[in-house]
C-alpha cells in the first residue's frame, strides 16, 4: 500500500522536507544565543576613584571599592583613577595596605590625572605599573606636622602629655611615618628607581614626564592606557570596563587663600568648636593649624 496525500500518510520527501524546516527554524531561534554567548567579554576592568583629600571617610569609601573588587569574581583587573595631593598619615596609610592586598589577588594599575603626590602617592606604591601624563605632580614623599601649641588657659590634664607632645616627640612621629613612607618608596620602585634613597627623602614633586625619567612612575599615559595594561595583566583580550563613582564628600571643604590646598571639616552636631584637627598629615601643600581652620571657618 502507497502513502499518498490522500491517505493522510506523508511521503519520505515531504517528511525530509519538514525535518529540514524545523532545522532551519530552530537554527534561526538558537542562533542569536550562540552569538551573544561567543562574543560575551572575557572579564571586567574596575575603575576606582581616588579623587581630593584623603581623609577617614574617603579611605573607607575606597576601602570599601576594592574589597567589592575583590569578592566579586566577575571583575579581573582594578585601576585607580588618580587626583588628590595627599592627607591624612593613618587613612593614607589604611589605603596603601587596602590596595596592597588587593593587588596580591589581581592587576591593579595607577592613572594620576593630574595630582597623585604625598599620601595620595603611597597609596600607588603596591600597583605594578603607574601612569601619568607629562604634567602630573607626583612625588612628595614626606610627612608634614604642626608644632605643638601651648595650652590652653586654665586648661587641666590628667597627665603631661595628655592631647599634645613635646616638640621632641612631635619630631619623633614625623621620623618614624617618613622613614615608613620612604621604605615603601624603596620597596616597590627600586628595580626602576634612580633616586637615592635620600633624594627620594627630600620630598621633591616632579612632573609625569619627570617621574618616568626618575622611577617614580612607569609610562606617560592616559587612563585608557591603564585599563589596557590592567586588562592585559589579566589575560584580558575582550573585556568591560567598570567605573565606580568617586564617594560624596559629607565635610565642608576650606581653600587656602595661599595655595589652594584643601582642608576638610568633618560635620559635628555639636559645632566646629569641638572639631580636632589632623596633627600629622601626607600632604602636598600647607598644614593649617587649628586656629586658623576655627578662623576660617568663622570668616
Amino acid at each position: 500500500m502507497s502513502n499518498s496525500p490522500d491517505g493522510g500518510s506523508l511521503t519520505k520527501a515531504q517528511s525530509y522536507a519538514l525535518v529540514v524546516v524545523a532545522a532551519v527554524l530552530l537554527s534561526a531561534i538558537l542562533a542569536p544565543v550562540a552569538y551573544d554567548r561567543a562574543t560575551q567579554p572575557d572579564g571586567t576592568v574596575a575603575v576606582i576613584t581616588i579623587e581630593g583629600p584623603i581623609t577617614s571617610n574617603s579611605a573607607t569609601a575606597v576601602q570599601e571599592d576594592l574589597r567589592e573588587a575583590r569578592e566579586n569574581e566577575s571583575i579581573d583587573a582594578v585601576v585607580l583613577n588618580v587626583d588628590s595631593p595627599g592627607g591624612g598619615a593613618a587613612a593614607s596609610e589604611q589605603l596603601y595596605l587596602s590596595v596592597q592586598r588587593t593587588a596580591a589577588e589581581m592587576p591593579v594599575v595607577a592613572s594620576v590625572k593630574s595630582t597623585g603626590a604625598s599620601g595620595a602617592y603611597y597609596a600607588m606604591l603596591p600597583t605594578s605599573d603607574i601612569y601619568v601624563t607629562p604634567a602630573s605632580i607626583v612625588g612628595s614623599v614626606g610627612v608634614r606636622a604642626a608644632s605643638p601649641g601651648p595650652s590652653l588657659p586654665g586648661e587641666v590634664k590628667s597627665g603631661p602629655d595628655k592631647a599634645s607632645a613635646t616638640a621632641d616627640q612631635r619630631r619623633a612621629q614625623v621620623e618614624t611615618l617618613q622613614r615608613a613612607f620612604v621604605g615603601s618608596v624603596m620597596k616597590h620602585r627600586s628595580d626602576d628607581l634612580e633616586l637615592s634613597r635620600t633624594e627620594v627623602a627630600h620630598a621633591k614633586v616632579y612632573t609625569g614626564a619627570r617621574a618616568v625619567d626618575n622611577g617614580m612612575a612607569d609610562e606617560i599615559g592616559s587612563t585608557q592606557d591603564a585599563i589596557r595594561q590592567a586588562a592585559n595583566a589579566a589575560d584580558l583580550d575582550d573585556y568591560e570596563v567598570y567605573r565606580k563613582e568617586p564617594p560624596q564628600t559629607g565635610g565642608l571643604f576650606l581653600l587656602s587663600a595661599d595655595d589652594g590646598g584643601a582642608v576638610v571639616v568633618e560635620r559635628s552636631p555639636v559645632g566646629y568648636e569641638t572639631v580636632d584637627t589632623p596633627t600629622l598629615l601626607m600632604v602636598y601643600g600647607t598644614v593649617q593649624t587649628e586656629s586658623e581652620v576655627i578662623g576660617n571657618v568663622s570668616a
